[in-house]
């Protein structure tokens, strides 16, 4: 039971296989047939009116007739090249003939009557194998006669393939001059174009894979492109005039270029690396090794043995990925670089039934066309992801742009309302605050001259509560100005009540600022601190004249700065010390006043934490001392009052 439980669920999944790999792999069969018959219908149509196709060649030392197209024996024969020869017919009155060759291998020297009127090592692009380079030549007037003329073709041959010549074409150039035409746009031109145009995306590539190295799919890509434009513009060597390096170097760079492309299949659809990936690029470093210190034949058999081979089984592995990828997402890239790859093999397949001489009436090599279209086609895919990604990016950009102006608008009135509700609290703790102040101060003061008035007592008590209270009311306007920080302001203004107030008791009320800046300057500075700080100097000062009969009281203010530790920094200190007779602390053991003087110290300790403030108080028998250490920055509330 569990073996048939096991395999259950691999049964829907074999169906998905087979239900979009066959579909698939019908698709890449129609685009087999469809580029073979396209193959056949982009065939040059040459005239056959001028055709010269039966020749006597002369090779190793024997003659034979033969009939182009035809493949030589050997697969070099640069000191005894093979000789056709032939004739044509000319009629005088007919002006203006060439010789067109559409088609041969290696290179080609052409006679007619005996003089030599076309060499295609003249041009070296012409005689590489890869290319379908046609060749065609002005006949001299002065060269033809009348009746049958001779063409003698003489086909050099230095492999790694065996020689071909195709049919030899001599007539009017009007008439051949076309067809020449068609196929130098075919296979010279076209060609030309999809190399530059690699070349333009190589750079292209380049430079976004500089931008963006985490993603090394670009650089691989860029380095193939960069091989095959190699490959097409530098012209090969033509033998025996100079070493076969370059040529290694060139020949080499067709496997190594198929193996890149693998790579770069592998990292497009982001399959691991295989353990054994490497040996994609042994046959590339064997030929180009050999290339650097063999002879010039050898390259060239080992690009024909291990090069080609590499290139069809590259070829295959991509047609591979490709279908994996297509079975797994089914996304339109896989789609499209499988029926990129399925062409490109099909040419590819059509090249090696030349090379192995089963097409016997043509040798046109069409996969490094359609490779290179292959590869413009690629690069161009990306740079299209790649522009598409930044117009994405782009559009994502304005739409982040709008967003963070709708939040902004957004925060900024939440703010406005945030800002009007702080407000709306601060006047409410503001009136809380200055009702209180009233409630405590003035409003007892008001209740103990109506208390006064009611018992019938003298006049001059009435006047002292009075007077006690206009101070307090006072006091509170006082606290209501804007000092702007400075704390010495409103101890200034204290100063002159302080004065007034013990003036009449024949006490003199000393003031010392002891550093240049009195106090450091708090913008963070409440009216309720001052309230708080001047009311804690007014019970220091009515301690020291009821309670202690002092007959000097002195005010010291200075600032400390100890800068010491992380809360270090300038503190404010303000001490009020007087000549009276001291009173006992509390917990001194000392009866009397003591339950009135602790809870004026209560009180005073209060007021001090509202504001953050540290109060330090010593009484002996010469006198007393409070010191009122302010904070480095008073607190925005005074919940230390209620705590």
């Amino acid at each position: 039971m569990s073996e048939i439980a096991a395999k259950a669920p691999t049964r829907p999944r074999r169906r998905l296989i087979v239900s979009r790999l066959v579909p698939y792999l019908l698709l890449q069969a129609l685009i087999v047939i469809v580029t073979i018959l396209g193959l056949r219908l982009l065939q040059p149509s040459d005239p056959d009116d001028f055709a010269v196709s039966g020749f006597s060649l002369r090779e190793d030392g024997a003659s034979r007739p033969v009939t182009l197209p035809h493949f030589t024996s050997s697969r070099y024969s640069l000191s005894d090249p093979p000789l056709y020869t032939g004739t044509f017919t000319f009629r005088n009155g007919d002006a203006g003939w060439c010789v067109f060759l559409p088609r041969f291998s290696n290179a080609v020297e052409v006679a007619v009557n005996g003089v030599v009127v076309l060499d295609s090592r003249r041009d070296a692009n012409a005689n590489r194998p890869d290319r379908n380079t046609p060749q065609i030549a002005l006949i001299p007037a002065s060269l033809l006669h009348d009746g049958d003329n001779e063409i003698a073709v003489r086909l050099f041959v230095w492999g790694p393939l065996k020689g071909f010549l195709d049919t030899v074409y001599v007539g009017p150039d009007a008439a051949l001059r076309p067809s020449y035409e068609t196929r130098t746009l075919l296979f010279v031109t076209l060609p030309v174009v999809f190399s530059a145009w690699q070349s333009i995306l190589a750079v292209i590539l380049a430079i976004m894979w500089l931008m963006r190295r985490r993603e090394p799919v670009y650089g691989v890509l860029a380095v193939a492109m960069v091989l095959g434009v190699v490959q097409a513009f530098v012209p090969p060597p033509v033998p025996p005039a100079t070493t076969s390096r370059l040529a290694a170097v060139l020949l080499a760079s067709a496997p190594t270029e198929s193996a890149l492309i693998v790579v770069f299949a592998l990292l497009f659809f982001g399959w691991r690396w295989p353990r054994y990936g490497a040996l994609l690029f042994v046959p590339g470093i064997v030929v180009f090794a050999v290339g650097l210190v063999g002879g010039p034949p050898l390259p060239r058999i080992l690009f024909l043995v291990l090069g080609i081979p590499m290139v069809g089984v590259c070829l295959l592995l991509m047609a591979s990925i490709t279908a994996a990828q297509v079975v797994r997402r089914q996304d339109a890239a896989s789609f499209t670089l499988g029926c990129a790859v399925t062409i490109v093999l099909t040419c590819w397949v059509h090249d090696m039934l030349s090379v192995f001489e089963i097409m016997t009436n043509e040798r046109i090599f069409v996969s490094r066309l359609s490779y290179s279209a292959m590869l413009v086609a690629i690069g161009a895919g990306l740079t299209w992801r790649f522009a598409r990604a930044l117009n994405q990016v782009d559009s994502f950009a304005s739409q982040l742009v709008a967003r963070v102006r709708e939040a902004e608008e957004r925060l900024k009135a939440r703010f406005a309302r945030e800002e009007e509700r702080a407000r709306a609290a601060a006047l409410a703790n503001e009136r809380t605050r200055l009702m209180r102040d009233l409630h405590d101060g003035l409003g007892g003061q008001l209740v103990s001259i109506v208390a006064l008035s009611e018992r019938g007592h003298e006049s001059s008590g009435i006047t002292d509560a009075a007077r006690a209270a206009l101070k307090d009311l006072r006091l509170v306007i006082d606290s209501m100005d804007d000092i702007g920080g400075d704390l010495m302001l409103a101890l200034g203004s204290w100063r002159e009540r302080a004065a007034a107030q013990l003036r009449p008791q024949d006490v003199a009320l000393g003031w010392h600022v002891a550093t240049p800046q009195g106090l450091p300057l708090h913008p963070e500075l409440r009216p309720w601190h001052v309230i708080q700080i001047v009311r804690i100097l007014d019970e220091a000062v009515t301690n020291a004249v009821k309670h202690a009969q002092a007959r000097h009281i002195v005010v010291t203010i200075e600032t400390l700065d100890d800068g010491q530790g992380d809360d270090s920094g300038p503190r404010g200190m303000i001490s009020v010390a007087d000549d009276g007779k001291g009173f006992a602390l509390p917990g001194n053991g000392e009866a009397g006043s003591a339950g009135q003087t602790a809870r004026g110290l209560r009180n005073m300790r209060s007021r001090a934490a509202r504001c953050g403030a540290v109060l330090d108080l010593a009484s002996d028998s010469s006198g007393t001392s409070v010191r009122l250490q302010l904070p480095k920055i008073f607190p925005d509330s005074d919940a230390a009052a209620t705590g």
